[in-house]
């Protein structure tokens, strides 16, 4: 039935008029806007927004190549390292979910979430290896495995094809990532902890994590270039979604591996830390490790 109200006539969306809300295009305006400003540092590492973009488009052909598309699940088993920053926006680039996971929980329950989400590529965290191994074998297929190899980890073992670095760096810097064709699209994956049975799969779309992130940055009073320090780990709720809500304002991601007091106030007074999360408890705790 065609309606005869002139307000809803010749007024069909187009790419004029409408685009479907995705943070994708947070990293996209960062890297154009702002290339030089810093965007990430971890340890001694320092990135550009234009090396960010850069970067997150190696990984999205690098998975592509791997015939990673549309509706797939990528799991990434990681630590607040760059790699896990990357990975929420390389790997929705592709079309595919991102399935971050928690690097507290035991193999059986990891094991569950890989073969119930239907991973077809797992990025581990060199430091969670003995977890990650004994997970690996209770699979009845095993996805394709890629080392995070960050120097700044505490051992374990390589378990996988390549690492982190040398995957991407076969992926194309100008790669013509996908932008999804409807906002309702999935772009993440997340298992909650459950006490009383198996954990259950709650999926972000593009339009909520979109305007998640921008509500972050609301609620906050976030003005200029924010420089967030990563207390909050990345794969709880997407790191409540800051990743993109930093992303968004051109700040800078301040990576921290382990949750302890003289890091986290070496990284404050090094850095300008401008914002964080965590209870004021933590703030007093001599050593306290996220896994």
């Amino acid at each position: 039935m065609t309606s005869s109200n002139p307000y809803d006539m010749n007024l069909g969306k187009n790419a004029a008029n409408y685009v479907p809300l995705s943070p994708l295009g947070f990293l996209e305006r960062s890297a154009s806007v702002y290339p030089n400003r810093t965007s990430v540092i971890h340890g001694d590492l320092r990135f550009t927004w234009k090396q960010t973009y850069d970067r997150c488009r190696r990984l999205a052909s690098a998975l592509t190549k791997r015939g990673i598309g549309i509706g797939d699940t990528v799991a990434f088993m990681a630590a607040n390292t760059p790699a896990a920053f990357e990975a929420t926006f390389g790997v929705p680039m592709t079309g595919a979910v991102l399935c971050a996971l928690n690097i507290r929980l035991d193999a059986e329950t990891i094991a569950f979430m890989l073969q119930h989400g239907e991973a077809k590529v797992l990025v581990t965290d060199r430091e969670f290896s003995p977890v990650i191994k004994k997970a690996l074998m209770q699979l009845s297929k095993r996805p394709l495995v890629i080392d995070i190899d960050d120097p700044l980890g505490l051992g374990g073992e390589l378990l996988g094809e390549c690492d982190y670095e040398a995957f991407i760096d076969g992926g194309d810097p100008e790669f013509p990532w996908r932008w999804p064709a409807d906002e309702w699209e999935a772009i993440a994956l997340n298992y909650t902890s459950g006490t009383t049975g198996n954990p259950k799969g709650v999926v972000y779309h593009h339009r909520g994590a979109y305007i998640n992130a921008l509500g972050n940055a609301v609620n906050w009073g976030m003005s200029g270039h924010p420089v967030y320090l990563w207390t909050l780990p990345m794969f709880h709720c997407n790191g409540w979604c800051f990743p993109w809500t930093i992303t968004a304002l051109a700040g800078t991601h301040v990576c921290l591996r382990r949750v302890e007091a003289a890091s986290m106030f070496s990284a404050i007074e090094a850095y300008e830390v401008t914002h964080m999360c965590g209870a004021p408890i933590v703030m007093g705790m001599p050593s306290y490790n996220i896994h």
